[in-house]
């Protein structure tokens, strides 16, 4: 095993647009913009948004309007997004879409695909009309997305072009939280980003099974592994914890079915989750890094040492803006000490 320093790495950020009790979307535009600024600031590579839907707390529906967005108030930092859910959209629709990016932007664009709905059944439902372009589809539809780009890849010849978009070389991505798309990405020799900030019991299987299935391509000759982990930094542990609860409080909200904006932190969680929701939301979160510099910098290096990974794109859900902004500034502070 090579013992890879937090320095050795890449640092992204995954931005959820996060809206908050008490805000607006307009607002949660603006703090995307300052955050972006910011991170590019501090070095980090990658500032990616997700694609949500019927989600009040997420404000970045429109993935490619938000990436535009971004990409026009920041000069060097990658944006991308993490990710694009290919079975609600046409392959096309995407190739054109992020075709103009690339060509707004050459050379900063990401495409991050993931293969959930990234919202229930019922909104899948209105974005899909009919839902035969499913989560099974989903190879099929990725190798008819990466055909308009090179169409050496494409099977039979192809009488519809992406324009812009065709000949364009702009990075693929697999998002994964489960072993599906870590299998697929690695036959296809393409970088693979796990989600671990939701899904950490699954993080090593996934990335063994990435590493094991590779084959190098004209992409990638080796594996290359990206983590996402919640990372909720403050000057103190206590601190830290107490923001923390934001977190907490969205995660139940979604376990409960009760869609609610990102809510203001608590003195105690004690007061609002029963004993078996704490129990399962330590589950899920367990993977998450809390606490103060020294602290997190540990973590960090920790879970660096179990993954191997190769980037780290770092999810800070923070009510407080200036507070979420503080998070990423700690972050960057580990990255280079």
């Amino acid at each position: 095993m090579s013992n890879k320093q937090l320095h050795d790495i890449n640092y992204s950020v995954l931005d959820l647009a996060p809206v908050i009790e008490g805000g607006s979307p307009a607002q949660s535009f603006k703090n995307t913009v300052d955050l972006a600024q910011h991170v590019e600031e501090w070095g980090f590579t990658r500032y990616w948004l997700a694609e949500h839907h019927n989600m009040p707390f997420i404000a970045s529906s429109a993935t490619s309007v938000a990436i535009s967005h971004v990409a026009h108030h920041t000069s060097t930092i990658r944006v991308g997004s993490g990710g694009i859910m290919l079975p609600n959209h046409a392959p096309l629709v995407i190739a054109e879409q992020f075709g103009t990016l690339e060509t707004l932007f050459p050379g900063r664009i990401d495409l991050g695909l993931g293969r959930a709905p990234g919202t229930d059944q019922t909104t899948a439902h209105a974005l899909r009309r009919h839902l035969d372009s499913n989560a099974e589809n989903f190879p099929a539809m990725l190798e008819e997305l990466r055909g308009y780009f090179n169409p050496s890849l494409s099977t039979g010849i192809r009488s519809v072009h992406a324009i812009p978009g065709e000949g364009l070389t702009i990075p693929i991505w697999l998002l994964g939280s489960s072993g599906f798309s870590a299998q697929l990405a690695g036959q296809l020799g393409l970088p693979f980003s796990f989600a671990s900030h939701f899904s950490p019991n699954n993080t090593m299987g996934a990335l063994d099974l990435y590493r094991r299935h590779f084959e190098p391509s004209d992409t990638l000759s080796e594996p290359h592994v990206m983590v996402g982990v919640n990372v909720i930094a403050a000057d103190t542990d206590e601190e830290a914890e107490r923001l923390a609860t934001s977190l907490y409080q969205q995660f139940l909200n979604l376990v409960r079915n009760t869609n609610m904006l990102l809510q203001p932190p608590v003195e105690n969680m004690d007061d609002i989750w029963m004993e078996h929701e704490k129990h399962a939301l330590q589950q899920q979160l367990g993977a998450s890094i809390i606490g103060g510099p020294e602290k997190v910098k540990r973590e960090l290096q920790q879970f660096l040492d179990r993954t191997q990974a190769d980037e780290m794109m770092i999810i800070s859900q923070i009510y407080n803006h200036e507070a979420r902004v503080r998070s990423y500034e700690i972050v960057a502070d580990c990255m280079k000490n």
